[in-house]
């Protein structure tokens, strides 16, 4: 038997070039609230539903230990996934449009609870986040 039991994503850190836009993004679009701010690191952790994504600025003490900042030439990570209760495609696409985020590759895909409807957007920094529904079974 492993010491090791998984239970689910606890966070992300994504690097940023400007906290602020990064900020709103994940909190005025995607719903995430701030649990707590560490300025002396360069760092804001944000609750997203039971997980955490954290924000790291580009310059800060943390930031600067990753090298050069994200761009199209080079990423931080690939994507990563938040688990949404349901998934009304057209009202997803409504509600991101308000605050003038695209969508990208709608799509049936596998993830931690099976396969279902997802799609992708992208952040203002770039990093692709996956907004995945409901499974649909295995």
């Amino acid at each position: 038997m492993s010491a090791i039991t998984l239970r689910g994503l606890d966070h992300v850190v994504l690097r940023v070039t400007d906290m602020e836009r990064a900020k709103r993004f994940y909190c005025d679009v995607l719903g995430c609230s701030v649990a707590k701010e560490r300025p002396d690191l360069g760092l804001i952790h944000l609750k997203a539903g039971r997980s955490m994504i954290d924000l790291s600025i580009v310059d800060g003490l943390r930031g600067k230990e990753g090298g050069a900042p994200p761009g199209k030439e080079g990423r931080n990570v690939d994507h990563f996934a938040l688990q949404i209760e349901s998934f009304d495609e057209a009202a997803l696409r409504a509600e991101l449009a308000k605050h003038g985020v695209g969508v990208d590759l709608v799509a049936k895909r596998f993830g931690a609870e099976g396969t279902g409807m997802s799609l992708y957007l992208y952040d203002p920094d770039g990093n692709k986040v996956e907004l995945k529904g409901p499974s649909e079974g295995p």
